[in-house]
């Protein structure tokens, strides 16, 4: 049996993609069995090999490298009898699947498939993904046959960059196998892990949708919340309080409005209506909530320079300050930061536009976007756009935003942190 093998230190496992969702596998995984981990990243690999996570997210415990090897060749991978892809999965500019990446992956788990071997996904997909693309491609590389040559199955990923609460060790985690065998299997791994247990799906599309609709709902949920911050602009009242008000009852459910990206919230969705428009099937109601949050960029950008306007300041000739440009709050994460969208609507109207973020590599950034990020604030802003909530700027007051402020500027406050706190400036928030 592979969990015995396993833990007897008889087989090893790999996790494919050292990233979010892969490295906090590895280090977990390597207190009871031996770990390959692997990355295309050779950059990635030597930062890990020297005990460093390049986002900042992980602890790498010196006492898990007799059973942990980091590495950037497949050749290591031979001798793995139990390996998890965890690799991105992101969308294109159709908003339609990026699988690139997986199917890399899988061709190279095929590569070194054998007999007894199993290979678990946790790669976000969408139904029926695991069983149509990924095993077909593992038999035809490998020459062996699923089921009975090799096993499979699918964990979905529940990471959530930057909380310190809600770790791996204690969220449920869902699993499912290709058979009964397989899923008994797959669950005990996953158990040695997980402290909050396991949850054993009915088939590998049960939890393949289960992961889409975890974020899809959590989309809707916002993009709601998002709607009615613009009503209620238009009302002259401020959505946070109607929120803290609402708030009050018992089953009204807390979300806010802000700006969506990411590589979860803002793209399993699109994974979820490729599935169904391929199904015959139109989803209006997803597609609506992904319409209204792919345009709160562009939204935000568009009431910043309304509010410059009726403060009688020359757009042509303003500057504005963006504090904060990764994807969310207290993490290094800049895919799919919709700040980009923001700064680009500014752009679009000849501002010039400074970009200042306390966690995001410069670098990194420029080579994603080909957008400078500097490392301190200048002055002489017409408005300061709050963009993502990093704690560096929490403590910030209005004394602050004056200092670095032109007369009559604009404070936008996406987040609502500010709120009340804001006297002389003209502030808005969603």
């Amino acid at each position: 049996m592979i969990y015995q093998s396993l833990i007897e230190k008889h087989g090893s496992l790999a996790v494919i993609g050292l990233g979010y969702v892969g490295l906090p596998l590895a280090l977990a995984f390597a207190k009871y069995v031996n770990v390959v981990g692997f990355d295309i990243n050779q950059k990635r690999i030597k930062s890990l090999q020297d005990g460093y996570d390049p986002s900042g997210e992980q602890e790498i415990d010196k006492e898990v490298s007799n059973s942990l090897t980091f590495t950037h060749e497949a050749k290591l991978l031979a001798n793995v009898n139990f390996f998890i892809i965890a690799v991105p999965t992101p969308i294109d500019e159709y908003n339609q699947p990026d699988l690139k990446a997986l199917m890399s992956a899988t061709e190279m788990v095929a590569s070194n498939l054998k007999k007894g071997d199993y290979v678990v996904f946790e790669s976000t997909v969408y139904p029926g993904c695991t069983e149509e693309k990924c095993i077909p491609l593992l038999e035809k590389i490998s020459g062996l046959k699923h089921i009975t040559d090799f096993k499979s199955g699918y964990s979905p990923e529940r990471i959530n960059p930057g909380d310190k609460v809600h770790t791996l060790h204690n969220v449920v985690k869902v699993v499912s196998g290709c058979d009964e065998d397989a899923l008994a299997q797959i669950g005990k791994v996953y158990e040695l892990v997980v402290n909050a247990g396991v949850h054993r799906a009915s088939s590998i599309k049960v939890a393949e949708a289960a992961k889409v609709i975890e974020n899809t709902q959590r989309d809707l949920n916002i993009a709601l919340m998002n709607e009615l911050s613009m009503i209620f602009d238009k009302l002259h009242i401020n959505t946070y309080e109607v929120l803290e008000a609402a708030g009050t009852k018992w089953n009204f459910l807390k979300f806010y409005p802000g700006l969506v990206g990411g590589h979860c919230i803002g793209v399993d969705p699109y994974y979820l209506t490729f599935k169904a428009n391929h199904m015959g099937h139109f989803p209006k109601v997803i597609l609506s909530g992904r319409e209204i949050n792919d345009g709160m960029g562009p939204y935000i950008a568009k009431r910043t320079i309304q509010l410059m306007i009726s403060n009688n300041i020359e757009i042509l000739k303003s500057k504005v300050l963006v504090l904060g440009a990764t994807f969310k709050e207290n993490v290094k994460d800049i895919r799919n930061s919709k700040v980009v969208d923001l700064i680009q609507e500014l752009k679009a109207y000849h501002i010039e536009v400074d970009i200042v973020d306390a966690m995001a590599d410069p670098h990194e950034f420029w080579e994603e976007y080909g957008l400078s990020l500097q490392a301190e604030p200048d002055k002489g802003y017409s408005a300061v756009i709050l963009a993502v909530a990093h704690s560096q700027y929490i403590g910030l007051d209005e004394a602050y935003f004056a200092n670095i402020t032109l007369e009559k500027s604009i404070l936008i406050d996406v987040k609502g942190i500010y709120r009340g706190k804001i006297k002389k400036l003209t502030y808005w928030s969603l």
